[in-house]
């Protein structure tokens, strides 16, 4: 899920975002799975502008579906 986010905004992530984006990543990779799939609500101090944007992307219909597969 981060992977395919990062993939497709990278290059049109603010420094700001680019910071966040570093903060998430540091993050344990099971819990990131949960909080973006739903299956467990994410901690208000892990929250921000762009992990709430990844988790939209990412509770979307087909995510996770890799991009040659949709």
């Amino acid at each position: 899920m981060l992977g395919g986010f990062v993939r497709r905004h990278i290059g049109a992530l603010s420094p700001p975002e680019l910071d966040e984006l570093e903060a998430i990543m540091e993050l344990p990779d099971v819990d990131l799975a949960d909080w973006f799939s739903g299956r467990r609500a994410a901690p208000p101090e892990v929250r921000g502008p762009l992990f709430d944007r990844i988790a939209a992307e990412s509770a979307a219909p087909g995510a996770g579906v890799p991009e040659h597969l949709r």
